[in-house]
């Protein structure tokens, strides 16, 4: 078993907290993906459970064990970094043989395993050839191989994809995922990127100021997020989060007045003003049931869709079209009001 915890881990920097009280339990074969922006403390919490940062206070358990006094090489953890950390002067086999040579393995094992890896990752005809010699991809497959002969309960990956480029990155993402289904072993990812973050997770846990805004599936973490921070950063355009005053369970948006379901209003539960929250491409609903014309600030094209900017009650929104519809000045909403989400107004938080 190589169930993760963390309970209470408080981090700090002289006065500074890093880490604030955070708890967490990561399942045995899991996917888990840390995002957050910089200086969220995601990297920070890799580097504790690798037991390469020392926690303040609180404990790590792997497989039920205390690890808080356990040095990093006897955690049974393989790390992968951002800068691949090769050894420039060998070749593919000795970069991926060389933590099983410092375990003194014996030679016809160790060929035994860089093989078996070279042949996971699509590295057989590289194995001579030495780092210069290889594209982004093919050495961040060589750092993955390394990780992979000490067949580790536990992965660690810190941002192991934010140095190539944009489409090198969606292969590898599939190549990551395909290598966890396979070795079926404990991954912990790092990524600021919530396109990675959505796309790879069994959950996906959200961090900001060193707090764990949400831990849950990319599903719910996109369409349920439990306030505005975590609505604001997954999407692409963001969540919109327009101010609205309540009037005789009634909601204007500029200058359309909108009636509240029953529902609504008992969950608002007598408040005067909220947030309402609205993913961009929930404005174009073939069920909708409101239509709302919006003055159109600017279009931007990206390839089969268009994204809309615009205002509704004084704050910037935006809305997704197919690519091929037109706009002139103004455009069209089609909105399901049932697809509101509320948010606080002043703790911000999810009602």
């Amino acid at each position: 078993m190589a169930e993760v915890k963390l309970k209470n881990i408080i981090k700090k920097y002289d006065d500074k907290t890093i880490i604030n009280n955070v708890s967490l339990n990561i399942k045995d074969k899991e996917f888990i993906v840390l995002v957050g922006s910089s200086g969220c403390g995601k990297s920070t919490i890799l580097r504790m459970i690798a037991g390469l940062e020392d926690i303040t206070s609180g404990e790590i358990y792997i497989a039920d064990k205390c690890v808080n006094n356990v040095h990093p090489k006897d955690r049974d953890m393989a790390f992968v970094f951002q800068s691949y950390a090769l050894y420039p002067h060998m070749t593919v086999y000795e970069n991926i043989a060389f933590p099983l040579k410092m375990r003194n393995l014996k030679k016809d094992e160790i060929d035994k395993k860089v093989k078996e890896a070279a042949e996971i990752l699509n590295l057989t005809e590289y194995l001579n050839r030495k780092p210069k010699q290889l594209s982004g991809g093919q050495r961040q497959r060589v750092a993955l191989g390394r990780a992979i002969v000490r067949s580790p309960k536990v992965f660690l990956m810190d941002e192991p994809l934010s140095n190539l480029d944009a489409k090198l990155r969606v292969q590898m993402r599939s190549e990551i995922k395909k290598l966890h289904e396979k070795l079926q072993t404990t991954f912990i990812y790092v990524t600021h990127d919530q396109t990675e973050a959505l796309t790879m997770g069994d959950r996906v846990v959200v961090l900001d100021k060193g707090v764990i805004q949400q831990a849950d599936t990319p599903e719910n973490i996109y369409y349920n997020p439990q306030n505005t921070f975590v609505g604001g950063f997954l999407g692409s355009p963001s969540m919109n989060f327009i101010p609205v005053k309540i009037i005789d369970n009634t909601i204007k948006l500029n200058d359309t007045i909108v009636k509240l379901t029953e529902q609504q209003t008992e969950l608002l539960n007598g408040k005067e003003e909220v947030i309402i929250g609205l993913r961009p491409e929930k404005t174009e609903c073939a069920d909708y049931n409101l239509e709302l014309e919006v003055n159109v600030d600017i279009s931007e094209m990206l390839g089969s869709e268009k994204i809309v900017y615009f205002n509704i009650n004084g704050v910037k929104c935006s809305a997704k079209f197919d690519a091929q519809k037109k706009f002139s000045n103004t455009a069209t909403l089609h909105i399901n009001t049932n697809e509101f989400l509320f948010f606080d107004k002043d703790t911000q938080k999810r009602l």
